[in-house]
């Protein structure tokens, strides 16, 4: 199967706003009955805007269907009790990816380099610079995987230069290219293919429900989690309720009884579950 191939370019999307001006009189009977023809066409407004919003933008409370077996509710806490402001973003975009330009230092103690190249979707809303500082973040950290000592990790903007690439997706390209390996995704998770590592733009904006930790928490875990793949990494268990969740297990589908847990190693030792086969 041709492996999806986005296109590499820069840009914003446009958006206006339409404003209604009601004509004005000044006999009270008839500014009275313009007034209330008025409150009524403006509502008419909201609700043909919302309806047209819909369909451009998702928020927490309209993700896409998960499977019941994914162990998650709608309540969209993170263990604090409190809910936090609804998000929006795009659930699709042009197809087209901007890459950030500029290189990191060299991280890692020792081993084998591996470059990676970061590139945001135009239309998601994102700036690809601060996304890639998030994901340089989350792979140059002492506990994400250089902590082995046998690997080192530069970001590179060229992509001849890159062993693999970083995408953030909208939820609809992302589908797209994880289904051109034959991965299902149903638009909510992200995904991992040879040379291609792809977040949800909806799982980056909004994590999961119950996952028990702040946002930043859940970024940094899909980062080495997804990495994990393309390192050659296997989906793994929870060891046990109440311990950290290895950084390979599918905590977008639920904890299992762990707690939420961004990286690989933990307490400077390699934080493991046993295999999940065919998964």
């Amino acid at each position: 199967m041709t492996p999806f191939s986005p296109l590499v370019d820069g840009g914003e999307p446009e958006s206006a706003d339409p404003a209604v001006r009601p004509a004005g009189d000044t006999r009270p009977g008839l500014v009275r009955m313009r007034r209330r023809r008025r409150r009524a066409a403006l509502l008419g407004l909201v609700a043909l805007g919302a309806t047209v919003a819909g369909v451009a933008l998702v928020r927490t409370d309209d993700r896409p269907s998960v499977p019941a077996s994914a162990g998650l509710s709608r309540a969209h806490g993170f263990g604090n009790g409190e809910q936090p402001a609804p998000t929006a973003y795009p659930t699709s975009g042009s197809g087209r990816f901007a890459a950030a330009d500029g290189r990191s230092p060299v991280h890692g103690y020792g081993g084998p380099l591996r470059r990676y190249r970061v590139a945001v979707e135009e239309g998601a809303g994102q700036d690809v610079d601060l996304f890639a500082d998030t994901v340089d973040e989350a792979l140059a950290d002492r506990r994400s995987w250089i902590a082995s000592g046998e690997l080192r990790v530069q970001r590179v903007p060229e992509a001849a230069a890159a062993d693999f690439t970083v995408y953030l997706a909208t939820p609809a390209t992302s589908e797209r290219m994880c289904a051109e390996g034959g991965l299902s995704t149903e638009g909510y998770t992200s995904c991992r293919l040879p040379g291609q590592v792809i977040i949800n733009l909806a799982r980056w904006m909004d994590a999961v429900p119950d996952y028990g930790a702040p946002l930043a928490v859940y970024r940094m875990y899909v980062v080495n989690h997804e990495v994990g793949h393309e390192l050659g990494e296997e989906h793994q268990a929870c060891p046990g309720p109440g311990v950290p969740a290895p950084v390979m297990q599918q905590q977008t589908y639920g904890l299992d009884g762990c707690v939420a847990n961004a990286w690989p190693y933990v307490d400077g030792v390699r934080h493991e579950g046993a295999l999940v086969p065919g998964v």
